[in-house]
């Protein structure tokens, strides 16, 4: 199985609730990587047996960091209607809820389609690009091939505090792995905190809640399959311990995939 797939694997228990367990591949500075946690959770209603249609929106707020070891999620769906599904998910461990998800699925349709954002213009192909250096970084960086065409990590944390905090980037999953919904809402996390980009200083951090929204059909992310996405991340305050950051992935055919938004909590 690729690392993904083994990290973010339930077993359906015969309650109707998902058990798990944390993956060392995935692996950050406080318990694992926030983007599989967030996967994990998309994953329940994703496996489950009253499931309709696909996902257009997830809300996570981590609650606490997760422990190595197993977990257990339950999924919820609190209404069904003739083409959308409402959901809610809670990830457990040690008796105590360590996440919250809510979601929405749907059925979509054909209808009056038009773009207003607009990918990045005159950016280096993925090929072009070298892949950002390994050492130092937590586990589950290892897991992405990211390619910086902008605002990359820095090499030393220099404090030498930058303009803005944008980095552009080509992204996919390492060993190379057919884009779905399940792995976008682990790559819209695979930014790096906003702040380190920004001030380069190493503070204390921690991701609080995530919107992520799905802009993406199923046919769209089987077209994608496993190139090189561009993503693109912001932050548009810094202000008394939290700061925003903004995402948007991009399929290499410049369609809009998926964006999000966090609020991320930090310590001067």
């Amino acid at each position: 199985m690729h690392p993904f797939d083994t990290a973010t694997l339930l077993e359906t228990l015969p309650d109707g609730s998902f058990r798990g367990h944390t993956s060392p591949a995935y692996a950050n500075m406080v318990g694992p990587f926030g983007g599989v946690t967030a996967a994990c959770l998309l994953q329940a209603p994703m496996q489950h047996s009253q499931r309709l249609g696909d996902p257009v929106a997830l809300t996570v707020n981590f609650a606490a960091a997760l422990a190595d070891g197993e977990f257990s999620i339950v999924a919820r769906a609190l209404r069904t209607n003739r083409s959308t599904q409402h959901w809610a998910i809670e990830l457990s461990q040690g008796g105590e809820v360590a996440a919250s998800a809510t979601a929405v699925f749907a059925v979509r349709r054909e209808t009056w389609s038009a773009p207003e954002a607009a990918p990045p213009a005159n950016l280096p192909a993925a090929d072009a690009l070298t892949r950002a250096p390994l050492i130092g970084r937590p586990a589950w960086t290892r897991h992405y091939d990211m390619r910086f065409a902008r605002g990359a990590m820095p090499d030393a944390f220099d404090e030498q505090q930058q303009l803005d905090s944008v980095s552009q980037v080509w992204v996919r999953d390492e060993p190379p792995r057919p884009l779905d919904f399940v792995s976008l809402a682990a790559l819209c996390d695979s930014f790096f905190p906003r702040i380190f980009v920004r001030r380069r200083k190493v503070a204390p951090i921690g991701t609080v809640s995530m919107t992520t929204w799905f802009h993406a059909d199923t046919a769209m992310l089987q077209a994608q399959g496993v190139r090189h996405v561009l993503g693109v991340a912001r932050a548009l305050n810094f202000r008394n311990g939290y700061f925003d950051q903004s995402a948007e992935v991009w399929g290499d055919d410049w369609q809009l995939l998926a964006s999000s938004h966090q609020i991320v909590y930090y310590r001067d």
